[in-house]
């Protein structure tokens, strides 16, 4: 019988689908991010055969010296960031995701983070719990129009093109967007312009929402030099990975209105904010819930059980991750 470890309980579709295989199917018990400690502790019980991790798990070398008998580790997420691939090509053990069609619920966060920051209805709604609401007055909470501005795209997957469409059908909104590739769907169906760099969507957008995955040319892509380019009315929405912005950088330009505000669903040091980041009322804090919708997540599931079924089988998993 093949024996699957999980680091942590996934949807039950998943998993019934791997029982339904007739493998045997272990999982972390208590609702929190394990250890490293408790993730190689667990590993070392049984010769597993294949492994679901999540994007909470250092998968490194001590890692997979617990557990050399598996040789395939399941992503249960988009990115991959949390795994060290070098080493995992170095033995021979392959690494899957799971980029599913769910790109709607993490473009509508964006886009929810968006307006919540232009009406702001995060301030106004504490502002109401707080008491301090004694009656209507013509200069309270004065927001930002979004009709007919101007939305940039860094990383224009499937996330990103979704998250454009949106706001150009819903909002009038002119699309701009910066990818290593043309997005020829994005430019000739709604007219979207492609810029060269980074730098020139920073420059022009008034939204700038990021798609990009976690890799070493990411990490501080929008930086304290990058964040001064923006426009002093920008705001800044982060839904891929939170090291891609300089956390402590964007401190001091919210503090100091260098950008008007920021919609952050990831952290850099995640689950832990850079100091001061909780106190400001022009940024919106949510615990990494972009696709935390029941579709969503239910795919990501059936995803990672797939490559782990098609691997055991002896076929290649259909989302293997390559190493560059």
């Amino acid at each position: 019988m093949k024996q699957i470890y999980i680091t942590r309980k996934i949807p039950d579709i998943g998993i019934k689908m791997l029982q339904d295989k007739g493998y045997s199917v272990d999982f972390y018990p208590k609702d929190r991010v394990p250890s490293q400690k408790e993730i190689i502790k667990a590993l070392s019980k049984k010769p597993y055969d294949a492994v679901i991790s999540l994007l909470t798990d250092k998968i490194d070398a001590k890692v997979f010296d617990a557990v050399p008998s598996a040789k395939i580790f399941a992503n249960y997420a988009i990115g991959f960031d949390n795994i060290d691939l070098v080493e995992a090509n170095k033995r021979g053990i392959l690494v899957t995701n799971t980029p599913g069609d769910y790109s709607e619920c993490v473009a509508e966060h964006a886009i929810a983070m968006m307006l919540a920051l232009a009406t702001r209805m995060v301030e106004a709604d504490q502002y109401v719990r707080d008491g301090k609401y004694k009656g209507w007055a013509p200069l309270h909470f004065v927001g930002t129009d979004i009709l007919d501005k101007t939305f940039g795209i860094i990383g224009a997957g499937q996330i990103g093109t979704r998250a454009a469409i949106i706001a150009k059908q819903a909002f009038r909104m002119k699309i701009i967007y910066t990818d290593i590739a043309r997005n020829n769907k994005l430019e000739q169906e709604f007219g979207a312009e492609y810029r060269a760099t980074p730098e020139e969507v920073l420059k022009e957008a008034d939204v700038v929402s990021l798609h990009t995955p976690l890799l070493p040319t990411t990490r501080h892509l929008v930086d304290a030099n990058r964040l001064a380019m923006m426009k002093p009315s920008a705001f800044l929405v982060n839904t891929s990975r939170g090291a891609v912005i300089d956390e402590v950088a964007l401190v001091t330009a919210l503090k100091n209105k260098t950008i008007a505000g920021a919609g952050l669903d990831v952290f850099e040091f995640e689950p832990k904010l850079s100091k001061g980041l909780a106190k400001l009322d022009n940024v919106i804090l949510t615990p990494h819930i972009a696709s935390a919708s029941v579709t969503a997540r239910d795919e990501m599931a059936v995803i990672a059980a797939k490559n782990v079924i098609e691997f055991i089988e002896g076929r290649t998993p259909p989302n293997l991750v390559v190493l560059k």
